[in-house]
């Protein structure tokens, strides 16, 4: 398991990977591309998978009847045949038989029929969705060595340092026993510590860490394109020029863990290496424009696009800003107010910042610092910032320190970095939402893997309210309802606001519950492992989206003899495959459970995507709650395909933007 690269090795697979330029394609290109995926990976579909799965799962009587040794023997064979590259269908499957018996020889677990079938769909470079519960961890287990085999090192993401550090953590004995070693990159690990765990045949983390990582080594490489010079670089500085040496050994090849919130959910902003500037003059002009913009009146100052985040000064507006400015100037005013456009721009960021940007919704104050919330994951961003002066924008509208304005050193998507890998494969439980997008930006197929027993989750009704008050009330009976059945709650909020207000709502019921949101992320394993017990005391965990990915909610004997766990979605996502991952928890391996969700009328998801229609409705209903939800439930599906439309050309923007820094921007 000896995992030495030298430096020449490691300089030479970065520039290797620095060199590949990702095509985007267009047009007649873009169909001519998703064709070519088709028929590359025909031979490879779901019913090839099966067989192919069938077949080693045959193989498991011989694998299960050899010594220790003998299994090592066969494990020490694979791995030259695949080093080697003389691997066929037949030794991928006696492979992965060998290593579905170390899982199960070292954690008890044996693969079900559809987990090799997963298995194999990742070998062979596939997104495979199979639902929450379905053991995709083992899944990803044993098909990580065959491809650590082939293409010398893997790197496997996951959603977040804790998920990266268990995973790592817990399949350690059976990449050992492959001949592998493993490592994560965690926000902890100190820098000096890095490359030797990059160096190993499996590394985890999460795409912040190893981009982050990545884009170092570019700034450390500068306009070098060839391993002479850059050792020439290196050689130039001398007895420095240690730190001039790469730490991420090139991009091999990425098993990506929650494949649609990384490939395509995170794609949406591109991670961002920067300094601070050496002086920060404007936070007083950040402050001033603070103020100004608690002067100015909505409608008749300024409208807002909530969607696209953008404000727009009235006629009435400007005229008025001038009338600010010319008193702001004549009160000891910072003089940029004397330069009209300029003062404007400042005033729409600071109105963008105060009605765009809320606290416990896109941010949390933590310490006195603005900390960014993942609308996805619910977790906090550490270390992000928003760019050109939003963020200082959002500290001064807090009345907090403004910090220095950062200068961009390096920039790179996620959609950029992983379409850079030479092998990509991916899991989750929701990919086949947005298979054209996987097939379109990453030539890579999507393959739906069956259950292992039938989903025995109840789905019901959806419940519309009018206004939002009425539903966060009908929201804390249910809860109350259903605790009473000793069935254990899981319920799901889009914000840290909401998470808060539903607690106090219940608090105010006497219920005792839990609370997960990124406020108390150190907390979650803990709350997790009680959010499954049943009986008089059923646990209720109100948790923003951070519950729905990557975590396990198991419910005990007394929960799934009262009906298993109750999920309640509390608002309807921007994409419906968060829905789908949150509701997924509940119902797993065939055990009983239920489903339900909850909206109203003045929800951001229609009145920021469809206001005129659910300004319409809300004008004929006049119940609390409406009896018939089939028109309001198209209304929600438009506003959430409106929704996911935005970020897809959000996404394709940024991809656009990363083509033209290819193109004219070489050594970039």
């Amino acid at each position: 398991m000896s995992h030495t690269v030298t430096q020449y090795a490691v300089l030479y697979d970065s520039l290797r990977s620095r060199r590949a330029r990702p095509v985007i394609h267009k047009g007649l290109d873009l169909i001519a591309s998703r064709v070519r995926t088709g028929l590359v990976h025909a031979r490879t579909r779901a019913s090839y998978l099966l067989d192919q799965a069938q077949k080693t799962d045959q193989l498991a009587r011989e694998y299960r009847h050899m010594s220790e040794g003998a299994l090592d023997d066969a494990i020490a064979r694979a791995h030259e045949l695949f080093a080697r590259a003389r691997q066929d269908a037949e030794r991928v499957r006696h492979a992965l038989a060998a290593t579905r018996e170390v899982a199960r020889r070292i954690t008890g677990e044996e693969a079900y029929v559809v987990q090799l079938m997963g298995a194999l769909g990742l070998y062979h470079g596939r997104i495979i969705e199979m639902l929450t519960g379905e053991g995709k961890t083992l899944t990803g287990s044993i098909a990580a060595p065959l491809i650590a085999w082939r293409h010398k090192r893997l790197h496997v993401f996951t959603v977040n340092d804790y998920l990266a550090s268990r995973d790592a953590e817990s399949r350690r004995p059976v990449y050992r026993r492959c001949l592998l070693d493993v490592g994560a990159i965690t926000q902890e690990l100190p820098h000096h510590e890095r490359a030797a765990v990059y160096a190993r045949g499996i590394v985890y983390g999460t795409p912040k860490q190893i981009v982050a990582d990545y884009l170092r080594d570019q700034i450390k490489l500068g306009a070098a394109n060839t391993p002479w010079t850059a050792r020439h670089l290196v050689s130039q500085v001398g007895s420095g020029g240690e730190g001039l040496n790469p730490i991420v050994p090139g991009l091999r090849a990425a098993l990506v863990d929650e494949a649609d919130a990384v490939l395509i959910d995170e794609g949406v902003v591109p991670l961002i290496i920067a300094r601070s500037r050496r002086e920060d003059d404007m936070a007083k002009v950040y402050r001033e424009a603070a103020a100004l913009a608690g002067k100015l009146d909505e409608e008749a100052d300024f409208t807002i696009d909530h969607v696209a985040r953008k404000v727009d000064l009235t006629r009435r507006g400007q005229d008025r800003a001038t009338v600010l400015f010319d008193d702001l100037l004549a009160h000891g005013g910072e003089p940029i107010w004397a330069a009209t456009r300029r003062g404007e721009e400042l005033l729409r960021q600071a109105l963008v910042a105060k009605h765009c940007y809320l606290h416990g919704q896109q941010y949390q104050v933590v310490d006195g610092k603005i900390m960014i919330v993942d609308e996805y994951t619910g977790r906090f961003l550490a270390d992000r910032q928003w760019e050109h002066g939003l963020h200082q924008a959002v500290e001064a509208k807090e009345g907090l320190e403004v910090t220095a304005d950062r200068e961009t050193l390096a920039r790179l998507s996620f959609q950029r970095f992983f379409r850079t890998y030479p092998f990509l494969c991916g899991m989750t439980g929701t990919a086949a939402d947005a298979t054209g997008e996987m097939e379109a930006v990453y030539s890579r197929p999507v393959t739906v893997v069956p259950t292992n027993k039938p989903i025995a989750r109840a789905q019901y009704p959806l419940r519309v309210f009018r206004a939002v008050r009425d539903k966060w009330s009908a929201i804390a009976a249910s809860i109350e309802e259903i605790h009473a059945q000793g069935r254990p709650i899981l319920v799901g909020t889009r914000s840290i606001a909401a998470s808060e207000l539903l607690s106090r709502l219940l608090d105010l019921r006497g219920l005792s519950h839990q609370t997960l949101n990124a406020n108390f992320d150190k907390e979650e394993a803990d709350l997790i492992s009680k959010a499954g017990m049943g009986g008089p005391d059923a646990a209720i965990t109100v948790a923003t989206n951070m519950a729905g990915r990557g975590t396990d909610i198991k419910p005990d004997a007394r929960a799934l003899a009262a009906g298993g766990l109750h999920v309640i979605l509390t608002e309807m996502h921007g994409a419906k495959r968060i829905d789908r991952q949150f509701i997924g928890r509940a119902g797993r391996q065939g055990d009983p459970g239920s489903a339900q969700i909850f909206v109203s009328l003045e929800d951001e998801l229609v009145q920021r995507h469809a206001p005129l229609l659910a300004r319409t409705l809300r004008v004929r209903v006049r119940e609390a709650e409406l009896r018939n939800t089939a028109l309001a439930a198209r209304l929600f599906r438009l506003a959430q395909r409106r929704s996911e439309a935005r970020d897809r050309r959000n996404r394709s923007a940024v991809l656009r933007q990363d083509d033209w820094i290819d193109k004219h921007l070489p050594g970039g």
